[in-house]
């Protein structure tokens, strides 16, 4: 059988993205198993900029990973539950939360940390065995800041609506596949 998505290239890109997450993510699980260490991949970003920064908001700390507030919201919540990091209202704005490493937290951190320093080798040497694909996610990321995906496909019904076809899929239905699926 063959490998659809590697079959259709860039036209598959975000569900190569997705596979190449799932890859590591898993191969990452399989890690901390095998060290016998009960940890989600998710929370690596948060636990390592609490660890090198010191308390954070939860906007703060989503803006520096680039994700969203929920996600940092739904990890600090799991977090909170396993007594590694809380959670108190800020000082100057009590609508704001401020996320701390508990002393379990700090802990956690320090034992993790060698297997991070690990980890950090392993895809710096992966990256360059791939030829530094990082650097061409920056440019897929600085492509997609200077026009969204959104705004490429609305671009490109409108010229598929142009060329005489009739049925095109209304902008509001945008998004509900990605590309390559």
């Amino acid at each position: 059988m063959t490998d659809y998505v590697a079959q259709r290239q860039g036209a598959a890109l975000g569900a190569r993205l997705r596979r190449l997450s799932a890859t590591i993510d898993a191969d990452a699980a399989k890690v901390y198993a095998a060290a016998g260490i009960a940890f989600e991949q998710r929370w690596f970003g948060l636990i390592n900029q609490l660890a090198h920064n010191g308390p954070m908001s939860v906007s703060d700390l989503a803006q520096a990973l680039g994700v969203t507030h929920p996600s940092i919201s739904e990890a600090r919540q799991s977090l909170e539950k396993k007594g590694l990091v809380t959670a108190t209202p800020d000082p100057t704005d009590a609508r704001r939360r401020v996320l701390s490493l508990s002393p379990t937290g700090v802990d956690f951190a320090a034992k993790l940390r060698p297997m991070w320093d690990a980890f950090d080798d392993v895809a710096e040497q992966l990256d360059t065995e791939a030829g530094e694909v990082t650097k061409a996610l920056l440019r897929l990321e600085q492509a997609l800041a200077r026009k969204s995906l959104q705004a490429r496909l609305a671009d490109r019904l409108r010229e598929t609506a142009g060329m005489g076809h009739d049925k095109v899929a209304p902008p509001h239905s945008v998004g509900r596949r990605g590309p390559g699926e």
